[in-house]
């Protein structure tokens, strides 16, 4: 679950974390509230989508205009930001060319930048650890400085039976070059970073840029936070601050069934059990020729119910043109599957190409399940007769 910016700051702020003061607004009136209780004498105005590359977006219906982080000088050219902004479609590079519109803004304090560093933790894959990750490229995308000068990423990682030590934070404040207080101070900051990322269940903490003041203090200017799905039924205060309107519907819809689906760009719906095989039936659609419309793990213990539902899942998305269910039923049952197949299609009036692969448990039943239906199934023998079928009939009903 990801979430805006003032959130991930008001959740760092508490463990002790220094950001900028600022507030949130949904209305013009409420922007100017906020500008005026934070006194100027410079404020910057920040769209608040779940999407990077916000001050280099542009809006829709100015894309020769300003972008989605502006620096102004008083309330009123807050106001008058805040009305180009507001209800106002922002699209950024991690949008796409859709973007998303702004409903809400924050409203933040001006700050003295003396330097832009860059401060991540997460999970990495390769060590089993959580590993903090720093630059001294603040402000640009990560992916750009591993890419480009990847000798300017510092990393640590950090052993989960010890947890993190002054050693760790030090030698990370030391690699980017600070002296002084600045040492302390950033060590401050980045102990209280790992302390909410475990406490929290966070997959991600990104705070970039992490600045240094002309004073020489260390603050968090922007935040990035993501987290463990799984793990937020330990933090009903987290869930909370999740935004339905930044995220896809038919993706909320699944999670309220036990199903795991991800919206994708292609035409082939896929219905899989098991989310190593997803990946597999998605590789091999592309192997020939289509693209997959979503990625979709019914689970291996799915009911009829649950089936039909990710069945309707699948036809809810217009770009849908043709179905692909594999399914391997180990402790799925296939007549289970053929069974739920056979309700959705009947009860949404299946209107694309289906092809069906089954095996494993129960095989013989659900095929003759599908063969009986008097329903325009395609029956395939293995993965890859399923994924040739389902590519040529969208093709042929195109």
């Amino acid at each position: 679950m990801n979430i805006h910016e003032y959130q991930a700051k008001n959740l760092l702020k508490k463990y002790g974390v220094s950001v900028p003061r600022g507030g949130v607004a949904y209305t013009i009136p409420e922007a100017e509230q906020v500008a005026k209780e934070l006194g100027g004498p410079v404020y910057v105005v920040k769209s608040q989508i779940h999407a990077g590359g916000r001050g280099a977006g542009r809006f829709a219906d100015n894309p020769e205009g300003k972008g989605g982080v502006r620096v102004v000088k008083s309330v009123e050219d807050v106001a008058s930001n805040a009305k180009e902004m507001l209800g106002h479609v922002l699209v950024t590079k991690q949008t796409g060319p859709a973007g998303k519109e702004v409903k809400r803004l924050y409203i933040e304090e001006g700050c003295d930048i003396k330097r832009e560093l860059y401060l991540g933790l997460l999970m990495d894959r390769a060590t089993a650890r959580v590993t903090i990750m720093a630059s001294t490229e603040g402000g640009m995308e990560i992916e750009e400085v591993a890419h480009n000068t990847p000798e300017k990423i510092l990393k640590v990682a950090v052993d989960p039976a010890t947890g993190i030590s002054g050693f760790h934070a030090r030698k990370i404040a030391f690699g980017l070059g600070l002296e002084g207080k600045q040492v302390n101070a950033a060590v401050k900051l980045i102990l209280a970073t790992y302390k909410a990322f475990i406490d929290l269940d966070a997959s991600i903490v990104e705070i970039n840029p992490l600045v240094v003041t002309g004073s020489g203090d260390i603050i968090a200017l922007d935040a990035k936070m993501n987290f463990d799905d799984n793990a937020l039924f330990r933090h009903k205060d987290v869930e909370e601050l999740r935004d339905a309107d930044e995220e896809e519907a038919s993706e909320l819809e699944a999670a309220k069934h036990g199903l795991n689906y991800i919206k994708l760009d292609g035409s082939i719906g896929c219905m899989v059990n098991g989310a190593g095989l997803a990946m597999a039936t998605m590789d091999i659609i592309k192997l020939y020729g289509g693209e997959p419309a979503n990625f979709l793990d019914v689970g291996g213990g799915a009911t009829r119910e649950r089936v039909t539902t990710a069945f309707k899942l699948i036809l809810s998305d217009k770009n849908v043109e043709g179905i692909l269910v594999n399914i391997f039923g180990g402790i799925m049952r296939c007549d289970v599957i053929a069974e739920g197949v056979v309700a959705a299609a009947r009860e949404v009036s299946l209107h694309v190409p289906l092809v069906v692969r089954l095996e494993g448990t129960n095989v013989e039943l659900g095929k003759k399940i599908l063969s009986e239906s008097g329903l325009p199934i395609l029956s395939a023998d293995n993965l890859a007769d399923a994924a040739e079928k389902v590519v040529n009939a969208v093709k042929e009903a195109a």
